[in-house]
């Protein structure tokens, strides 16, 4: 399955056997190893046969007691030879494939990580889990695959030339039935890919569900939704046993088909020796030997044809990897800024979302109010001055710079935007707010969110430990630290997403009276509604319908817009 694909900054593009090809090709010292010791095993387990045949002509038929004794020595060598062969063939072939698997999933993680972020829908955390896991292990079995087929070829090769030195009718039977063989099953391979591809995806799907459900899991028991949320699950679930059923139903008849016809080959080879050895046109020894052979061939022939099967799947799960490595950037920008600026915003026919045409500009150090009517207006704005979207026309401009031209990660060491809903991290409360700037002064910064009553409230304080999400905190205690944490990076421009909306009014007047005293001097944006926070805005910008329809202070809007009063105030 090749996925649609783009190329990336480099150019590069990649498809599932570019995927595939990238991790055979990290690993070729160890699938080298791997084919040599695993083919030394075959040859050994099928020189074991010869030896016997031999040992019975040369030996037990004329009675040659110290020849038989080199024939012994001979199998006790072979047996050396295959437990030693053995071990360090599968010990290099474990790390060709877990080495191939670490080397996709550093490639996968580097790119989710990559700050200018992935274009069209969002994939669910567990999803990415599932992909980063599984599927970089299913690629990585190929690598396992291509060991264990190239040491079957070994095999047969031998087992072959072995029987052309007593029959030629033995040989054309076994060639002619490894070639059918073969060619069977890969075209009953073929369905395995599509098959597998949908397990994969409804693997993951189920996967990141259940991770994003138990995440949620305390919210969900806040409003009852316990019972849709496992229905959903359990439908997700449902599907995904059906597609793993459908594709190991292909794989299994796969695999039974070749072993039927690997049994068959031996039964004819069987059959065809002892009418050779019964009309004397070869003996006793040869019979041992090619009957030895045809069971023997049963290993190396099920290891040729489990190649396909593996690369079906593997196929199918490199697609969904090369899917994740090329999907288009969210947004662009690859220069570095020329210097540090004092923190002016300009917007420029900026259209984004339901916003069209906006002119705006924010002045170094101060400190303004926007009032979006549409929660749609604000999340178009915050995501572009994020980082997480450009915009559809006109240009932001960052100390007279476009923010579009700027390597995300350098508008971001400037502009900080601090959503009302940040998630917390394991850690204790310190950890968490230091986490932004790690050498910050806790002191200012703590206080200016309102979190200096904590002490009081938690027994350790900011060394209380949080579970994964802050979920041991109420909603307004996550919030405060959430701010915390923002101011305490101390950045050129901080914009604020509704930072007030989880506590009461007087702990929002001191939290807003605590940022205006310590973001005095720099340049500030409060995207909000709360008419405490607004009232200490420099000024007040009111954006309705995608546009600006007015401005000024709290309290000139307040006494002559009505529509102001009606977004604010009621």
């Amino acid at each position: 399955m090749n996925a649609a694909v783009a190329p990336d900054s480099t150019g590069q593009t990649h498809t599932a056997a570019s995927i595939l090809r990238r991790a055979r090709r990290g690993q070729l010292r160890h699938l080298g190893a791997s084919s040599f010791f695993l083919s030394c095993h075959q040859v050994a387990e099928a020189l074991v046969p010869v030896t016997i045949g031999l040992a019975v002509d040369r030996a037990v038929a004329t009675g040659d007691g110290p020849s038989m004794l080199w024939w012994l020595a001979a199998l006790l060598g072979l047996f050396v030879v295959l437990t030693c062969a053995m071990r360090w063939g599968f010990r290099a072939n474990l790390r060709a494939t877990q080495g191939a698997g670490h080397d996709l999933r550093m490639l996968l993680a580097e790119r989710v990580l990559d700050p200018r972020g992935a274009a069209g829908a969002e994939r669910m955390p567990g999803e990415l889990v599932s992909l980063a896991t599984g599927d970089a292990l299913k690629v990585g079995m190929l690598n396992y695959a291509t060991a264990m087929a190239i040491s079957g070829f070994a095999g047969v090769g031998v087992a072959v030339v072995a029987l052309v030195r007593f029959s030629l009718p033995l040989t054309a039977l076994v060639t002619a039935g490894s070639v059918l063989l073969l060619v069977i099953t890969h075209v009953l391979g073929r369905p395995l890919e599509h098959r597998s591809a949908a397990e994969r995806a409804k693997m993951a799907a189920a996967t990141g569900l259940a991770a994003d459900l138990i995440a949620g899991l305390r919210v969900l028991k806040g409003f009852g939704g316990e019972r849709p949320a496992v229905a959903r699950y359990r439908s997700a679930s449902r599907e995904a046993l059906g597609a793993t059923l459908r594709s190991a139903a292909a794989e299994s008849t796969v695999r039974a088909v070749a072993v039927v016809l690997a049994g068959g080959l031996l039964a004819a080879v069987t059959l065809v020796a002892g009418r050779l050895a019964a009309g004397g046109s070869i003996s006793i020894g040869a019979l041992i030997t090619a009957v030895g052979l045809a069971q023997f061939l049963v290993d190396p022939l099920n290891r040729i044809t489990g190649f396909g099967s593996q690369r079906a799947q593997s196929l199918a799960s490199a697609g969904r990897i090369a899917a994740i490595l090329d999907a288009p950037h969210a947004v662009g920008g690859t220069r570095q800024a020329t210097a540090a600026g004092p923190g002016r915003l300009r917007f420029e026919g900026f259209s984004a979302g339901t916003i069209r045409g906006l002119d705006l500009e924010v002045a170094a150090g101060e400190f303004v109010g926007i009032v979006a009517s549409d929660p749609k207006e604000a999340a178009a704005l915050l995501a572009v001055l994020a980082r997480d979207a450009d915009p559809e026309t006109g240009t932001v401009l960052l100390d007279g710079e476009s923010v579009a031209q700027l390597y995300p990660d350098e508008t971001r060491s400037v502009v900080l935007v601090a959503p009302h809903d940040a998630e917390l991290f394991e850690g204790t409360v310190a950890d968490n707010i230091r986490s932004a700037a790690p050498g910050a002064e806790l002191g200012p910064v703590v206080a200016a969110a309102g979190l200096d009553d904590l002490e009081e409230v938690l027994s350790e304080g900011l060394r209380t430990r949080l579970l994964h999400g802050g979920v041991s905190l109420s909603g307004g205690q996550r919030q405060r630290v959430a701010l915390a944490r923002a101011l305490a990076a101390d950045v050129p421009v901080l914009v604020l997403h509704e930072p007030t909306t989880a506590v009461d009014s007087l702990t929002e007047l001191k939290i807003t009276q605590g940022v205006r005293q310590l973001r005095d001097g720099a340049s500030t944006v409060c995207v909000t509604s709360s008419p405490a926070v607004l009232s200490f805005c420099d000024r007040v910008v009111v954006l309705d319908g995608g546009v600006i329809t007015t401005e000024g202070t709290h309290e000139e809007l307040v006494g002559s817009h009505p529509r102001y009063r009606e977004l604010v105030l009621a």
